[in-house]
């Protein structure tokens, strides 16, 4: 019975000394989780907890013979850049994390990078800037494709399989709306369609009657949304209908159908065509939606299975590396994953031809149809074409 007593006792004792021995990694996730953008932010962040619980579950991060318990830490930087630097101060210097994911908009990333890159900072952007990946910026890395990729192939199969003509298209006034239009312009001209006329608008703006009919004015068959946050982006399919727009709508910015839809109505939307990063049949998208909807209950946004991806390979960098304090050798690890199994599919760092940096990750995407308010895959894309 005594040895019995000082088994139990001994093990409990070990298994204690575990758990206490098992350290934290911190990770921060400076995202939008307020405001129009929160769409894309809560995608961000969950992805980042979903990555997160997965080697948590497992027993721990195992590093240079230590287990961590992977830990995210959430701010809000409401989609403006002077909020994200003060996020990014407090994550850098009172929470001491070595690992960003985020932010959202391009001018946030361009804010905290003086921040991030001179503290080797380790950063996952969704920020669809050219400014953002760079190579002065060796800690920045972007997980989810942007305008410059995604512009040509999509705008060109929209252009013949539509019969575009006249395209009026709506920035918001900022670094990614500048950004959009630098990428989306040419694209149109190039793929055989006019853009006759463009707005620029503050990212607060809920009134866009006066806009748009300026623009039904000019005579256009098709409204752009481009890279319009999705609630701001509802609101404009909205109005427009209200005003008796019945061309079509395209969005070649990021996804948001569900929640232009919930703005909208299922009418509004309805054979509205869409970019959208995933294909919801692929078995690996619809495990990770599954698990997305059984932890936090809501539709998942499309630009989720990208950070879930760049966490963990973000991860993988770390294990592989030995450590999490030394981001030198951890960013030199990340840079060399390739044919990596994610949930978009194999995935493989480029880029270098337009930003200098292989920090972009090669993912494929999607030209979706809205039809009763959900998508419907029409095309399949890659930087060369889609078909």
């Amino acid at each position: 019975m005594k040895t019995l007593t000082t088994t139990v006792l001994t093990t409990g004792l070990l298994l204690s000394f575990s758990l206490h021995a098992q350290e934290t990694l911190n990770i921060g996730a400076l995202v939008t989780l307020s405001g129009p953008g929160a769409a894309w932010g809560q995608g961000m962040k969950n992805a980042a907890e979903l990555a997160a619980d997965k080697v948590n579950q497992a027993g721990g991060l195992e590093v240079g013979g230590k287990k961590y318990q992977v830990r995210v830490i959430p701010y809000d930087e409401k989609y403006q850049a002077n909020e994200a630097m003060t996020a990014a101060n407090r994550l850098v210097f009172d929470d001491k994390v070595k690992y960003i994911i985020g932010p959202v908009g391009s001018a946030s990333v361009l804010a905290i990078q003086p921040i991030t890159e001179k503290n080797k900072v380790m950063v996952m952007t969704l920020g669809f800037t050219t400014h953002a990946l760079k190579p002065d910026h060796p800690f920045t890395f972007r997980p989810n494709a942007t305008t410059v990729e995604i512009s040509k192939p999509q705008i060109e199969w929209l252009v013949k399989s539509l019969g575009i003509k006249k395209v009026g298209v709506l920035f918001p006034n900022d670094e990614t709306g500048q950004q959009a239009a630098r990428d989306l312009e040419p694209a149109y001209k190039n793929a055989g369609a006019q853009l006759s006329t463009k707005e620029f608008f503050e990212r607060d703006r809920v009134d866009f009657v006066p806009i748009l009919t300026r623009m039904m004015a000019q005579g256009i068959d098709t409204i752009e949304l481009g890279v319009n946050s999705p609630a701001t982006a509802g609101m404009i399919v909205k109005q427009a209908r209200e005003l008796g727009f019945d061309g079509r709508i395209v969005r070649t910015g990021g996804p948001a159908t569900q929640d232009i839809v919930n703005v909208a109505g299922k009418e509004a939307t309805e054979g509205m065509f869409v970019h959208t990063p995933i294909n919801p049949e692929l078995a690996s998208v619809k495990a990770y939606i599954e698990l997305y909807n059984n932890k936090y209950k809501t539709p998942m946004n499309g630009f989720s299975p990208s950070f879930y991806d760049g966490t963990t390979m973000l991860l993988e960098a770390m294990r592989r590396a030995g450590t999490v304090d030394d981001t030198d050798k951890v960013r030199a690890e990340l840079e060399k994953i390739s044919d990596f199994p994610g949930v978009l599919g194999t995935l493989n760092w480029t880029g270098k031809d337009v930003y200098g940096i292989n920090h972009q990750l090669g993912v494929p995407f999607y030209v979706a149809e809205v039809k009763d308010g959900k998508e419907v895959i029409r095309a399949a894309c890659t930087v060369s074409g889609c078909q």
